[in-house]
């Protein structure tokens, strides 16, 4: 009896990486699996490919497990409908969607171009909405349900160069935090995790230095997709909600969420002036640096 007897759990992004690991783990766990995947490409805008998918189900189905494969886009709210009707309709229900799902158009911001953004935004944040709406009645109407979002570092503190893909990934954690408050009365749980992992995004960063390429080299040696996969079958399976976490090799990390850290008040009101002398100086001792937390966690694009 695994963790996930008797579920059923939408994953997206299921073809590879930690997608795919999170599908083959569900299934160990006892999950029926609908896997997920477009088949396209890391930067997205091609028409995918329904054979990845459906390898990953194969996979599941040779191991003795049960699954079911998609290439709708999770871009696309008729295909996020799609895989739920798919999930209704091969296993008769739904439990928990994990979405992975990504692309990445990495580009620094005064270069980088509305199509850039748009695909970015559209994949990653436009996507855990359209896989969430798709879903939420029917886990608010059985009164259990599960989502394990991914957010990412690179919007959680910042990394140069994916300004797209960091207000996509905030977007997430707000996303995120709203249906577990609006769900907690239902058991509707949502959570995000910012994953360390080595995949095929990670493959595409440029190696500038030897800091740089001693740093992939750890990420290939020590953090694997499936090392992510275990904490996300586990909220999955769990009453954990509302919750911002880590994976770095086997270290699961709690996210502290923004809380005011520092305030100043004048009582007959504050001019520009005076913020400028008095007020910002006050505060600034409280001030989050720039570069502070940069190598703390590295890059890690899902």
């Amino acid at each position: 009896m695994g963790v996930l007897s008797g579920k059923v759990v939408l994953v997206t992004g299921g073809a590879g990486g930690i997608g795919k690991e999170c599908a083959l783990l569900a299934a160990k766990e006892g999950a029926k699996v609908v896997v997920n995947d477009l088949g396209g490409g890391v930067s997205g805008g091609d028409l995918g490919d329904a054979g990845p998918a459906e390898q990953t189900a194969q996979e599941i189905r040779a191991a003795g497990g049960e699954a079911v494969s998609n290439s709708d886009s999770v871009a696309d709210m008729a295909g996020a409908r799609r895989m739920f009707e798919q999930a209704m309709d091969s296993f008769g229900g739904l439990h928990a969607v994990v979405n992975p799902a990504g692309i990445l158009r990495d580009k620094m911001f005064h270069k980088m171009d509305e199509a850039d953004w748009d695909a970015v935004i559209q994949v990653h944040l436009r996507g855990a909405f359209n896989v969430t709406r798709a879903t939420v009645e029917h886990f608010r109407n059985q009164e259990d349900g599960s989502y394990v979002h991914f957010t990412s570092t690179s919007g959680l503190i910042g990394n140069i160069g994916q300004a797209n893909y960091a207000a996509a990934k905030l977007g997430v954690m707000g996303l995120s935090r709203i249906v577990a408050m609006e769900g907690a009365a239902k058991n509707v749980r949502s959570n995000i995790i910012a994953p360390f992992a080595w995949t095929r995004m990670i493959a595409t960063i440029p190696v500038k230095d030897e800091a740089s390429a001693q740093r992939v080299e750890r990420m290939k040696n020590f953090m694997r997709a499936d090392q992510v996969a275990q904490l996300a079958v586990a909220l999955a399976a769990s009453n954990v909600n509302g919750q911002i976490f880590a994976a770095r090799g086997n270290e699961v990390v709690l996210f502290n969420q923004p809380r005011p850290v520092k305030s100043v008040t004048k009582v007959e009101g504050w001019s520009p002036a005076d913020l400028i002398a008095q007020g910002f100086p006050a505060m600034q001792a409280s001030f989050t640096d720039l570069g502070a937390t940069a190598s703390v966690f590295p890059y890690d694009p899902v």
